[in-house]
């Protein structure tokens, strides 16, 4: 079976406007920081969006789930006594950054970036660790939802397993790895390090919205 046809809006880019293919989208957007795109069904759509604000388009959208009633019921809601963390890169590797924000009211706690080269997973575990001092420091019972099953694996064991070789680009990016691997070697910590169910509550409030 074919694949719907899909139309790509973008707002922040190298050269904003439509583009009708993924690759004609990522060429607008790779490298390009903080870059602002979605994507629509209809070519009417994207111009119409292309015209509007894009945050009208982008984290907002009304969430459906696939679950099951019993699904959802097991998976129950999330904790709010929280905060969500996330990143996102333009490529792999690519223009990286992370942030973390209060899990219900989106207000946005820290974020670092864009930095020239990392990749999605390093900034997901930089983001953890970051919330994680963060939380300590000010003695704070909340809670940490992240979205990032390699992250949370990484965080466990004191240790950013990425394969992304050091170079002189990605300097900066390296030195808040060693910083964030010396962090969890060298502090004790009681917060909890939950997975965000996105199948049953949606995108992470942390979420960059550029999917």
């Amino acid at each position: 079976m074919s694949k719907k046809k899909k139309y790509y809006t973008v707002w922040k880019g190298h050269k904003p406007g439509i583009y009708d293919t993924w690759n004609a989208c990522k060429a607008q957007t790779k490298d390009y920081p903080s870059a602002v795109y979605k994507s629509f069904p209809t070519l009417d759509a994207a111009k119409h969006a292309l015209n509007s604000n894009p945050k009208d388009f982008i984290g907002n959208k009304k969430f459906t789930s696939g679950l099951t009633s019993e699904q959802l019921r097991k998976i129950g809601k999330p904790n709010y006594n929280s905060i969500a963390v996330d990143a996102a890169s333009s490529g792999n590797p690519g223009i990286m950054e992370y942030r973390g924000v209060d899990t219900k009211t989106k207000k946005q706690l820290f974020i670092q970036g864009p930095f020239k080269q990392g990749t999605n997973n390093i900034g997901e575990f930089l983001a953890i660790v970051h919330g994680l001092a963060l939380l300590k420091k000010n003695n704070s019972n909340l809670l940490i939802y992240t979205d990032s099953k390699t992250a949370i694996s990484w965080v466990k064991k004191k240790q950013c397993n990425t394969k992304l070789e050091r170079t002189e680009n990605n300097k900066d990016v390296f030195d808040l790895i060693d910083r964030a691997v010396s962090w969890l070697k060298n502090n004790d910590y009681n917060t909890t390090i939950v997975k965000w169910e996105t199948k049953a509550w949606g995108e992470i409030p942390a979420d960059f919205g550029r999917k």
